[in-house]
């Protein structure tokens, strides 16, 4: 391994309705990802609990300084020396509303950055499904970046955020390193876009993306597409999880940042786009 590699773990989660088992695989995740020699462990989004029966799942859903879940994370990130990105939590926030939230955890258990997302999912499936996140959450709206992380500037955004350009181009210009994108997708839109979308937001920052996400049948009935992802600058998937739960494991060759931005500077070469 070369002195630009660093190893990462992604946990593919089919997360349920008690917060405390979630808890405990995501700590028993930590142990294990830095005893295999991983510098960060990335979770999905919703990580501590996924529950469409909003009035069963509000009975967990706490501000974060009371949250058990975020807690035990913590304490299993400074107990094992690992950094953490915890896909997000569902915590109470400053209005009725809830917010879906990111955390970066540092290997001292400290909270480095949090992340709101800021798109809302609200849609009518072919399927039959509806989702109407904003019915629970607000919306975050600031732009997330952490430097100091093992694998540099770290970008943050949120599942549904994919599918918003502008988010991206933000995180692009602020040269990001690695973008997280946790997600828990569909299966028709997972079928469908997925993949495409995470290798082309990878092309466009000309950085890595690393995406945790939620798979299989879940507690409360619904489908979850997996297929965490990790796509190197050039658009390459240097991991695909598949449809199983469990701990994946990826190289990360942070050189190979720069000589994709040498050889395709599109970052350097963008201009404002006239309005009219």
């Amino acid at each position: 391994m070369s002195a630009d590699t660093r190893r990462i773990a992604l946990l593919q989660m089919t997360t349920g309705i008690d917060p405390a088992a979630n808890a405990a695989a995501m700590a028993r995740a930590a142990e294990q990802a830095a005893g295999e020699g991983a510098v960060m462990l990335f979770t999905p989004e919703m990580s501590g609990l996924l529950d469409r029966d909003r009035a069963r799942g509000s009975r967990h859903v706490v501000p974060e300084e009371e949250s058990p879940v975020l807690a035990e994370v913590r304490n299993a990130a400074a107990k094992a020396g690992i950094w953490v990105h915890i896909g997000s939590l569902a915590v109470k926030a400053d209005s009725a509303r809830w917010a879906n939230r990111a955390f970066v955890i540092t290997p001292t258990g400290e909270i480095a950055a949090r992340y709101d997302k800021i798109h809302m999912f609200d849609v009518d499936l072919a399927t039959g499904e509806t989702w109407r996140e904003s019915a629970a959450y607000q919306p975050g709206e600031a732009v997330v970046t952490v430097d100091g992380t093992p694998l540099g500037r770290l970008g943050l955004a949120i599942c549904y955020d994919i599918r918003f350009p502008a988010l991206f181009e933000a995180l692009g210009q602020r040269k990001c390193d690695v973008i997280a994108i946790p997600a828990a997708f569909t299966v028709p839109t997972g079928r469908a876009h997925w993949h495409l979308m995470q290798r082309a937001r990878a092309v466009e920052a000309s950085a890595f993306v690393v995406s945790a996400a939620q798979v299989g049948r879940h507690e409360d009935g619904r489908e979850t597409y997996g297929h965490s992802l990790v796509v190197d600058p050039w658009g390459d998937v240097v991991l695909d999880m598949g449809n199983e739960s469990g701990l994946g494991f990826a190289e990360i060759d942070l050189a190979r940042i720069a000589e994709v931005r040498a050889q395709v500077p599109s970052l350097a070469n963008r201009r404002p786009i006239p309005t009219s």
